[in-house]
């Protein structure tokens, strides 16, 4: 791996830590569904794969960062990292075995990033 994505897989490790909010088990996997704001983490697992997703506000849009790898993967050695600049509404989908799939949303004017729920059709509100 190269040493700008240790940093940047470092980094994301130091902003899921600090989002407990409340304590959790040692075997338990920290949560938080959003929506969030700008820099604040969604951490989330979607089928087999873990997530952490982010986003940086620019020019009214989403420059939205995400680390996936697989739960078990104590090495990092499963982990890759997907960036896309989102406008306001648009969404990335992140698919995982076996057929489950992560929407996220990019709010209005950049100010939000959001878990879409697809039976619903509207962003997570918690």
């Amino acid at each position: 791996m190269t040493h700008p994505f240790l940093k940047f897989a470092a980094a994301g490790a130091v902003v899921a830590l600090t989002a407990a909010t409340t304590p959790v088990l040692a075997d338990e996997m920290v949560q938080n569904l959003g929506p969030v704001g700008p820099n604040e983490p969604i951490l989330t697992t979607v089928g087999t794969k873990r997530v952490i997703a982010f986003y940086a506000p620019g020019s009214g849009s989403c420059a939205l960062q995400t680390v996936i790898w697989d739960q078990g993967d104590t090495e990092a050695a499963s982990a890759a990292r997907y960036q896309v600049s989102l406008n306001p509404g648009q969404t990335a989908q992140i698919d995982s075995f076996p057929n489950q799939s992560l929407t996220l949303r990019c709010g209005a004017y950049g100010e939000s990033l959001a878990i879409l729920d697809p039976e619903q059709h509207f962003a997570s509100k918690e």
